[in-house]
């Protein structure tokens, strides 16, 4: 295969780290062959963590790479199993992307490119292997909108309209057709183990498993007796910390099967994602989701079933009770990580000691008075001034909580802003920024940003909306 040796995104140091597990976690594919590149989005802000700039990368080195597949390493389509609402699925894998190589980055991580919509593969089941031009404009806002709210994310590196008309049940058809590039720490979900089990090869486990632990989990003692333990250990914690992440965030994913589920406890795959408008536990965001199984509200107890299940393929390796123990620790993490990413959103993480109490009572105000939950933290953090410290009743003076709901929070909020110097309002500032959007991504907005490049292929809204999430 010819390609223009001057890319860089070919020329990075491309290591084969999975590829050389061997044969039986994945199959070699080859991409679909497309009658158009547009590239439509390049994420120059990932460039820096591989080592580039946007000025040495341009637009035809996105598609050469990353929408005609140009290179020469071999594309691998991972196999998986999974449980999908409740249901074993044996018939999985990678249906529509594959493993396009992985790259260590300057912080010496190793990423994952993997694609969306490159074409059928064996696991394709009858599917065009293509990813519509809509899914891959949502989950670019999705990441990238996580990404800014702090939660533990992959990120969409570029996508590209590959000029083919799509037919669709949940969009009006035909509809434009794209291939996405995500980056992400690891290609592997809680499904490689499920299948793993499900065909009865403990040994592949274990070597998929110290696999995990070498790359992702350095931090574990490859000599140490209770390394398996320990893994589960951390990957339970890191799930806790990640559905804390998305519930403060205020963020549906919407399909939490164990084939969505990373194990290196980063979200990724938004398809029917959505964010609460109001603080519903009930807000479901798939509309073929009519038991609100994955509804808003049970997201931390189905990542907790979720890590449950996959006790089954790691009780070849690790004791049941270490399992179990590990597991039991999920509520206290969760519940620890939620509070400190609320009191983040408020401000005040780092500078008081104890915030349980007024974290409960912004969720108690939040469900009763139905304001816009991104809002509320907007106007909290546009509005802070030092009066706040001389004045309770001018807090939040200006939204639109009635004072039936208001006031107890507002005593609270002024009583611990007391125990803090009006000096760190700073501080306060900078810390409810690295959390709170000023962007509230819901569907209104995104559909307004859609019709306009459905109807007029006008991406000055989108351009414009990516901007402004990505804004520090």
């Amino acid at each position: 295969m010819t390609f223009n040796g001057d890319n860089p995104f070919l020329n990075l140091n491309y290591e084969p780290a999975l590829e050389n597990l061997g044969g039986d976690y994945y199959d070699k594919v080859s991409a679909a062959k497309f009658p158009q590149h547009i590239l439509r989005f390049r994420n120059d802000d990932l460039l820096p963590q591989l080592g580039l700039s946007s000025s040495g990368v341009d637009d035809l080195h996105f598609i050469d790479t990353f929408g005609k597949f140009q290179g020469i390493r071999p594309f691998l389509a991972l196999r998986y199993h999974g449980y999908q609402f409740g249901e074993y699925n044996p018939f999985l894998g990678d249906g529509r992307g594959f493993l396009y190589g992985q790259v260590r980055g300057v912080d010496g991580e190793l990423y994952d490119f993997g694609t969306k919509g490159s074409g059928q593969t064996p696991y394709s089941r009858g599917g065009d292997g293509r990813l519509t031009l809509k899914g891959g404009v949502r989950e670019v806002l999705a990441a990238e909108t996580l990404h800014r709210m702090g939660v533990k994310t992959s990120r969409c590196l570029s996508l590209v309209e590959t000029g083919e008309a799509l037919w669709r049940g949940d969009e009006p058809s035909p509809t434009r057709s794209s291939v996405m590039i995500r980056m992400s720490r690891s290609h592997i979900r809680f499904g490689t183990f499920e299948r793993l089990y499900y065909i009865k090869r403990p040994d592949l486990i274990k070597e998929l498993l110290d696999f995990v632990i070498d790359i992702y989990y350095p931090e574990i003692d490859s000599n140490s007796s209770d390394r398996y333990s320990l893994f589960y250990q951390e990957l339970v914690k890191r799930h806790a910390q990640l559905a804390a992440q998305w519930m403060a965030a205020g963020f549906c994913h919407g399909v939490l099967n164990t084939d969505n589920m990373s194990i290196t406890g980063e979200s990724f795959d938004y398809g029917p994602y959505a964010f609460i408008p109001t603080y519903d536990p009930y807000f479901t965001a798939a509309y073929f989701d009519y038991g609100k199984r994955y509804c808003y509200g049970n997201q931390p107890l189905i990542i907790r079933v979720n890590l449950e299940m996959l006790q089954l393929p790691l009780m070849t390796i690790i004791s049941p009770g270490n399992l179990e123990t590990a597991l039991n620790n999920f509520d206290d993490y969760y519940q620890t990580a939620y509070t400190q990413e609320m009191l983040k959103k408020l401000g005040l993480y780092g500078l008081i000691d104890q915030g349980n109490e007024l974290v409960n009572l912004t969720v108690d105000v939040l469900k009763k008075s139905q304001v816009p939950y991104h809002q509320f933290f907007l106007d909290l953090m546009t509005e802070i001034n030092r009066g706040w410290w001389e004045e309770e009743s001018i807090i939040l003076e200006n939204s639109n909580l009635s004072e039936i709901h208001c006031k107890n929070w507002r005593q609270l909020y002024y009583k611990t802003l007391s125990q803090i110097s009006p000096d760190q309002i700073d501080k306060i500032s900078e810390t409810m920024n690295q959390v709170n959007s000023k962007i509230p991504l819901l569907r209104p907005q995104i559909e307004s940003v859609w019709e306009a490049i459905a109807n007029e292929d006008n991406w000055e809204p989108f351009n414009k909306l990516v901007s402004k999430i990505q804004e520090k």
